[in-house]
């Protein structure tokens, strides 16, 4: 149980790996995710689940070594086994109702992981999808194949231009409303500048829209209060009541501003890590 049965690399910084947890596959449906420790001194790591398969009893998630804990993950290889792998979390993304409907699916960086398993869902129930996602550069793409065969349409456009569009997923999304495209729905999933952007335009055509909050958290079950955030005037969870909320509710200036509290702790982590790995002293 737990055991990591399948490692791969989507580009320098990004890792897919497939968790043989059956009753965590059992039950897991789109938007939910997963919190797991490598061991007795690791601590817990929120991951997306980003796909799974029941009759095999696997989970994907896909992870960015951004760091102590995540460089630890990623030295694992397949027959390895996880400490602790619980879940599914949080509150599944609301389906019901969106047969026929035109969607865009929004993905930037790693959200892209995050957005996949929405599209997908989204495009086997026979919605119009179409994907928009974002790179800071080519070298950087992941999950291409799986993209195209999630959507009627896919639009990629890169921050600098390297696979001869440039700009960012807001300037794709403004292009195609301005051209007269009708979108029933609009998801939105990556970092909070961008998932704000996004807001700000749909807001103008008054368009539904979903965003997936990535915030700080510790237990996953509500207790800890680390994930709060403020939607709609209220107080919400993450972790239970989310992680997707209507986005024209949330309080993006307090989730960013609470994004960056523990900058300063990260960064002596990792500099700890960095320590061990080169064998110097502290």
């Amino acid at each position: 149980m737990n055991q990591i049965v399948k490692k791969k690399r989507l580009n320098d910084s990004v890792t897919l790996m497939e968790i043989l947890a059956p009753p965590v596959a059992r039950k897991a449906r789109p938007g939910q995710f997963v919190i797991l420790r490598i061991d007795e001194k690791g601590e817990r790591i929120p991951l997306t689940v980003a796909d799974y398969d029941r009759e095999c009893g696997t989970i994907t998630i896909i992870f960015q070594k951004v760091g102590a804990s995540t460089y630890r993950l990623d030295t694992l290889d397949e027959g390895d086994v996880l400490l602790d792998f619980v879940g599914p979390l949080g509150t599944p993304s609301d389906l019901a109702g969106k047969e026929g409907k035109k969607i865009a699916v929004i993905g930037g960086g790693l959200g892209i992981a995050i957005a996949y398993p929405q599209a997908k869902a989204l495009h086997q129930l026979r919605a119009d999808v179409d994907i928009i996602v974002g790179f800071r550069f080519s070298s950087l793409f992941i999950l291409m194949d799986e993209l195209k065969d999630a959507c009627n349409n896919l639009y990629v456009i890169t921050d600098d231009g390297s696979n001869g569009h440039k700009g960012f997923v807001t300037k794709v999304l403004d292009e195609q409303l301005k051209a007269g495209v009708k979108y029933d729905e609009v998801i939105a999933i990556g970092p909070l500048s961008m998932m704000k952007s996004v807001c700000s335009i749909t807001k103008e055509y008054d368009i539904p829209t979903i965003v997936s909050m990535n915030s700080i958290m510790i237990d996953g079950t509500g207790m800890c209060g680390g994930c709060r955030l403020t939607v709609g005037g209220e107080t919400k969870f993450a972790c239970v009541d989310g992680p997707d909320f209507d986005g024209h509710l949330v309080d993006f200036e307090e989730a960013i501003s609470r994004s960056r509290m523990y900058r300063k702790e990260e960064a002596e982590s990792m500099e700890r890590h960095n320590c061990l790995l080169t064998g110097g002293v502290r």
